[in-house]
């Protein structure tokens, strides 16, 4: 590892990079949970991080007046507006972040492209292969003119994940046989919890598939360096009713008597065989009692084991199979020397990070691919692979869970 604070071997060390002039002015579209994290990642990345032109949050928009300029006062943003087609328009927006539902990807990103705006999308890139398809093309075509794109693979940047892909990189653990991933989380465990968007096909694409699986696939691939090629999965609504939001919906909502259809899966479980053949397990579930945002990988090899969960992040776990039999045993790496990935700019040895700073690295990494005129990571074409895997367990499933290829 020659520059720990940007692992990514596309980027350009920071010496290279030309001083820029002028701010990066960024437009957000879409507020709320992913808005929130989003911003806050504008707003710190500058502050500790030394970047060679600083993100200016300009305007946030969203289709209420009211919470829209409510997030504008809360987040830091300059100003709100309720128009995403106005806004793209302005010449005076230099970055277009979408953070909207998956139904609303393609649109934004697309049209942002075509306006010259590097993009930042979160994941899933969308809600179809067809509309990844598009987005990744326009984003090819927005590249020939310097315009850059990044699809929100945020988990990437957690510290101790880039650390994993760093020892797997460095053959510290031999060859890859096996991996299991999964994502748990137990947020819809009460079966009158309100109907959201997040349960409609049309808004969100799939379920915890999508919501939460496609972490697991991206992080699988990013740690191991290889593409699954084939699943064979089962995906399953555990709860196929749920009450509809009522009118007088709040911020936070609230439910009527009436219920209405989910359409997405609720759990999803599949097997995956990465590039070299080895077979990698998959599970993305919203019911896992007691879980609460267990983002676990396990990659093992013939040297040694990496083992990574989310809910202890500043923790990578590692197995040295090389060692005498009287040592033999995982054992507990903290991830906060400035000497790990990102830490550099952060706290004293041994201070914790916590979910959020996996966002200012975001930023981080999209502002120096901007200003070195490179590609940053995860591109769109990354994106458009882990749709085209979530589309195939799908198909797998609807087919009795026979092995279907990705591409």
């Amino acid at each position: 590892m020659t520059d720990t604070l940007r692992p990514d071997a596309e980027l350009a060390p920071v010496a290279e990079i030309a001083e820029a002039e002028g701010p990066l002015r960024v437009a957000m579209i879409g507020h709320g949970f992913m808005g929130a994290a989003h911003s806050q990642g504008w707003r710190v990345a500058p502050r500790f991080f030394d970047l060679a032109r600083e993100p200016e949050m300009t305007v946030v928009v969203g289709r209420n007046a009211a919470a829209v300029e409510h997030a504008a006062r809360k987040w830091g943003w300059a100003e709100a507006a309720t128009d995403w087609r106005d806004v793209i328009a302005r010449d005076d927006i230099d970055v277009v972040d979408v953070v909207t539902p998956g139904d609303t990807h393609a649109e934004i990103a697309i049209a942002a492209l075509e306006a010259g705006k590097h993009v930042l999308c979160e994941k899933p890139l969308a809600n179809t292969v067809a509309e990844a398809e598009a987005m990744t093309e326009a984003a090819t075509q927005a590249a020939e003119r310097g315009i850059r794109s990044m699809v929100g693979f945020t988990y990437r940047r957690v510290p101790a994940a880039t650390f994993a892909r760093d020892l797997v990189a460095a053959g510290r653990i031999g060859e890859i046989r096996q991996v299991r991933a999964e994502y748990l989380q137990d947020w819809l465990m009460d079966a009158d919890a309100p109907l959201t968007w997040r349960m409609q096909k049309d808004r969100a694409g799939s379920g915890a598939l999508g919501d939460i699986g496609a972490h697991a696939v991206d992080l699988t691939e990013y740690i191991t360096g290889q593409k699954v090629t084939t699943v064979s999965g089962i995906i399953e609504t555990i709860v196929p009713e749920r009450p509809l939001l009522g009118e007088s919906v709040g911020l936070s909502g609230t439910a009527s008597t009436e219920r209405g259809a989910v359409t997405v899966d609720d759990i999803a479980l599949f097997t995956g065989r990465l590039d070299s053949g080895a077979l990698a397990s998959f599970e993305a579930t919203r019911f896992r009692t007691g879980r609460k945002n267990a983002l676990r990988i396990e990659v093992a090899g013939s040297l040694g084991a990496i083992s990574f969960d989310l809910e202890r992040l500043n923790e990578l776990d590692f197995y040295d199979a090389t060692l005498p039999e009287t040592e033999l045993g995982f054992r507990r790496i903290l991830v906060t020397e400035h000497d790990h990935p990102y830490l550099s700019p952060w706290w004293p040895t041994g201070h914790m990070l916590g979910y959020e700073h996996g966002f200012s690295h975001q930023v981080y990494d999209f502002v120096t691919a901007i200003v070195a005129g490179t590609q940053p990571l995860p591109s769109f074409d990354d994106g458009l692979h882990v749709q085209r895997v979530l589309d195939a367990v799908e198909r797998s499933s609807a087919a009795g869970s026979m092995w279907t290829p990705t591409d």
